[in-house]
């Protein structure tokens, strides 16, 4: 199937057997699975998707892509979707019980506000499996303490219990991209610890927004020192040693004052 990759969709097409059957293994998926894959490019994941599920569901946006797919995929329980992943409405795709189960290349040039989109939908997802810029998976998962702990961290890990599976190389993409890229499977925790999600977006986005700062400075304009100190946090941590659920009780707090 031939098409060009276009940079402005941040194409980079994987083509190796080996990584897609491994990718394939990861997910496991059902006959029965109401699956969504994001980003078919010219279908090589499609293919080996379709071959075990009795339906399968695609969001693509360049219109040369679906075209391809209509064709090369003709009554094969492919239903295709042309539209941008970072406004579709996920939650239209599974009508009946059955909880979505997410897959896809991701673009890396959209890849954190389409993360952050999807987490709206947690509630209604079994489990997603996602190819990403090896540093991004690195940031997903990180603990609190080292550099790659930040804003993504803590509000994904708010809502998904997440694993980084395998690295994949540059070359087994063409074109290949100038990063490694990585897996990660994401499950989303079915009651995530109780706070308004745009109090907790708000502390944890202005604490990171200064991250060299110590606490008590960045988040100076929100909380003062005693309450800080009443919430558990040291006022003399840094941003980024701070764990899950000390913003959590911040976010609350924050609930409290206002």
């Amino acid at each position: 199937m031939r098409h060009l990759p276009k940079k402005r969709f941040g194409q980079n097409f994987l083509h190796d057997a080996s990584v897609l059957q491994q990718i394939i293994s990861a997910i496991a998926p059902t006959p029965d699975d109401c699956m969504v894959e994001i980003g078919p490019g010219k279908g090589a994941m499609t293919e080996l998707l379709l071959a075990q599920l009795r339906q399968l569901h695609v969001v693509e946006l360049d219109r040369d892509l679906v075209a391809l797919l209509q064709k090369a995929f003709i009554h094969r329980g492919l239903i295709i979707h042309s539209a941008d992943a970072l406004q579709f409405q996920f939650d239209q795709l599974c009508s009946d019980q059955r909880k979505l189960r997410i897959v896809g290349n991701l673009p890396y040039n959209i890849s954190t506000p389409l993360l952050f989109h999807l987490a709206q939908y947690a509630p209604l997802v079994k489990d997603q499996h996602f190819m990403l810029q090896k540093e991004v998976v690195e940031r997903m998962v990180a603990a609190p303490g080292g550099r790659d702990y930040g804003r993504l961290s803590v509000m994904l890990q708010w809502r998904y219990q997440m694993t980084q599976l395998f690295i994949v190389p540059p070359q087994t993409f063409d074109p290949p991209p100038k990063v490694e890229s990585a897996i990660v499977r994401m499950v989303p925790i079915a009651q995530p610890l109780s706070c308004e999600q745009h109090l907790l977006e708000q502390v944890v986005t202005t604490a990171f927004s200064q991250r060299r700062k110590v606490i008590r400075n960045s988040l100076g304009g929100l909380f003062t020192e005693a309450q800080l100190v009443d919430a558990g946090v040291n006022p003399q941590a840094r941003p980024e040693t701070i764990g899950l659920e000390s913003y959590v009780h911040l976010a609350r707090l924050l609930a409290a004052i206002d």
